[in-house]
């Protein structure tokens, strides 16, 4: 069983800069797990000192029981695959060709068909197997979304970190997208940990929840144990409503000049 153990973690670029404190979980087993709040609370910083893409200040990742720092970068690759917000690549290469470096951490020698059946099937969960040999740098932002979660999945880590995944994408691909990350993460055994601003996309979807607020974790659980009222106004400032829906709960936001000046209320329309 994949696990993840963050001890005591800090992070700082500088010592007026402090953006993680206090992180301390453990997350076991796959499941598709959301990481939610404001802006600026460190979100990105946490999953990157899991990938080390960042090394933290304090404190310590593991990662089945070994510290993410003694991994090699090929032995790592192949537990952790990382999907970023959004790709700043411009390279003139075709899709599959994009979508085939998520194989680059279980090459080996004739390995190139294996590859192919993974990279084939990837693309198609993705949606994108009709781009396979359009150029990555023509795509639209949400295609480049697409094939980049191509890639990621095309990897086959054990764990897998999106940093906001539904980015760019419409509501249909939205859903789709973190319909397809949940069936990873039982029919794959995977371990989704997905950054993402859509509470409600995130209640739905996602096993358990961690809110963060102010650089530290300020509630982590299910979705009925951390998207309530009280949360929501502490850490967003925002005076909401929720409701249950297929037995989630369903986060409406309230705006209280929206209150104020009577307009929540019922109206008409009437077309000439």
């Amino acid at each position: 069983m994949t696990q993840i153990d963050i001890d005591d973690l800090h992070f700082e670029y500088s010592k007026d800069a402090l953006i993680l404190k206090d992180i301390s979980i453990s997350l076991k087993g796959a499941q598709l797990i959301s990481i939610i709040g404001p802006n600026g609370v460190g979100k990105s910083t946490l999953i990157h000192c899991i990938d080390r893409i960042l090394s933290p200040t304090k404190g310590t990742v593991l990662v089945d029981d070994q510290n993410v720092t003694e991994y090699r970068p090929k032995d790592l690759a192949k537990k952790i695959g990382y999907v970023p917000y959004t790709s700043g690549d411009s390279f003139p290469m075709t899709v599959v060709d994009t979508v085939l470096m998520g194989r680059n951490p279980h090459h080996k020698w004739k390995s190139l068909h294996e590859d192919m059946i993974v990279v084939e099937e990837a693309m198609r969960m993705m949606d994108v197997s009709d781009l396979a040999m359009r150029q990555f740098n023509e795509l639209s932002a949400g295609q480049h979304q697409r094939v980049m979660l191509a890639r990621g999945i095309a990897q086959e880590p054990e764990i897998l970190l999106l940093d906001e995944p539904t980015a760019n994408l419409d509501i249909r691909h939205q859903m789709d997208v973190i319909r397809l990350l949940k069936d990873l993460s039982v029919k794959k055994d995977i371990m989704v940990i997905m950054i993402s601003h859509d509470l409600n996309l995130a209640s739905k979807y996602s096993d358990n929840i961690i809110m963060m607020s102010k650089g530290s974790i300020y509630a982590v659980g299910t979705p009925e144990e951390v998207i309530n009222e009280d949360n929501i106004r502490h850490v967003y400032d925002v005076e909401s409503e929720i409701i249950i829906r297929d037995d989630r709960p369903f986060m409406i936001p309230k705006d209280p000049e929206f209150v104020s000046r009577g307009e929540n209320k019922e109206f008409s329309v009437s077309i000439p």
